[in-house]
């Protein structure tokens, strides 16, 4: 009986770390999907922002003497850390005029998502 829990003893020494290394495994790949769901959030955010700045612009757009810069007026309705980045194009087809906001969409990790932009239009009748 002796030999048979030196058998375990040594074992079980062999096992130690391996809960360690499951644990620092398990906690990386969490912290991965955390990192990609906010990562998401913020995309979704930026989405959001762009098209309440489209149709604040393109209302301010539609009217024949508009006291306000339609640009100024789709900055306002967004969240002043995404403002500053915004870019508004406008294009009058007829008796319509259709505004597009875009913006670049911000990332968690410096340099992932370069180039990825939050684009939407909308179209108002003019005034």
């Amino acid at each position: 009986m002796p030999n048979r829990f030196r058998e375990e003893n040594v074992t079980g020494g062999r096992e130690r770390g391996q809960v360690a290394i499951e644990y620092v495994g398990v906690l990386s790949l969490l912290l991965l999907v955390g990192l990609l769901v906010i990562q998401l959030g913020l995309a979704v955010f930026a989405v959001q922002q762009v098209g309440t700045a489209s149709r604040a612009a393109a209302r301010i757009a539609s009217y024949d003497e508009a006291d306000r810069d339609y640009r100024q007026a789709g900055r306002d309705a967004m969240s002043t850390w995404l403002a500053d980045e915004a870019v508004f194009r406008r294009a009058v087809r007829g008796d319509e005029v259709k505004v597009t906001a875009r913006v670049p969409i911000p990332s968690l990790v410096p340099g992932l998502l370069d180039g990825l932009n939050a684009e939407r239009s909308a179209t108002m009748p003019l005034d």
